[in-house]
């Protein structure tokens, strides 16, 4: 079965960064389309950024647009997000997902391969 591990979340002060990581096994992250998702409590998951499989695109959500940056290191079969210039808002459980589709979408179903989400938190 298919396996992301995500890691890299933290505790972090506003203005800071972080950047995470989703591990792929059993299977090549270039060969799906790869997307970030946020939880916040009691806020439905949101897409964050997404990576098109094969040509490499991304998109993001307007509310992170010039401070988050996904990018893929196919070597290690790594998807990363670094987020810069982080808000208190930002904080929420982050989740990579993959999908065989060949455009990216910010609807959670429509990814069938989910990570457990790893913890980011900005505050003072």
């Amino acid at each position: 079965q298919l396996q992301l591990v995500e890691s890299g979340g933290d505790l972090v002060q506003p203005g800071g960064s972080l950047r995470l990581s989703c591990a792929a096994s059993r299977f090549t992250l270039d060969g799906y389309t790869i997307g970030w998702f946020r939880q916040a409590p009691g806020k439905e998951r949101e897409g964050v950024s997404c990576m098109r499989r094969s040509t490499g695109s991304t998109n993001y959500a307007d509310s992170v647009k010039g401070r988050f940056t996904i990018s893929r290191d196919n070597a290690k079969n790594t998807v990363y997000l670094q987020m810069n210039s982080l808000k208190p808002e930002d904080t929420a459980v982050y989740y990579c997902a993959a999908r065989t589709g060949y455009y990216c979408s910010v609807v959670p179903r429509e990814f069938g391969f989910w990570g457990q989400g790893t913890q980011v938190t900005v505050s003072s």
